[in-house]
């Protein structure tokens, strides 16, 4: 059955976890007029410490519970620019990693220049991230005059 499991775990290149090598192996075993349970062969997988390479979906994080704070749009969808520094906008982009699972890129960019001018990388979606990325961004830019900081709302650019 070990030898089983291996050639079916092998072949479809360690992604099958028990529920699809119980199917596999129940199809080569139904000629002999066997079966085995996805107990056994679940068991039998981690006496020889193999198991599926598969990662899990990401997942929309749920709704903030409390209310958001409208602000005036000040851009409206007016992305044009004279210079340097007079409109910023700053996301953050999900990246999935094979050692730390979901991580986490927050950026600023100078819509005059369309050039990445602060970003911070952390395994947390945090405002301390978003904050990092402002000082990054301050850091490499003098700032003279107004400057407009365009984001999304999210809770992280909304929070105290």
């Amino acid at each position: 059955m070990k030898q089983r499991i291996l050639r079916i775990f092998a072949e479809f290149k360690q992604r099958y976890g028990v529920m699809k090598s119980h199917h596999e192996l129940n199809l080569e075993l139904q000629p002999l007029q066997l079966r085995c349970s996805p107990r056994r062969i679940s068991r039998l997988m981690k006496e020889l410490d193999i198991h599926s390479g598969t990662v899990n979906k990401w997942k929309a994080a749920s709704a903030s519970k409390t209310k958001v704070e409208q602000r005036p749009n000040l851009l409206k969808q007016d992305f044009s620019t004279t210079g340097l520094n007079q409109k910023w906008t700053a996301d953050m982009t999900y990246i999935q990693t094979k050692r730390n699972g979901w991580c986490y890129l927050s950026t600023i960019m100078d819509l005059h220049s369309r050039r990445i001018i602060g970003y911070s990388f952390s395994k947390k979606m945090a405002t301390d991230l978003v904050l990092k990325t402002l000082e990054s961004a301050v850091k490499n830019r003098t700032i003279t005059g107004d400057l407009i900081i365009h984001t999304d709302l999210g809770s992280q650019y909304t929070s105290d």
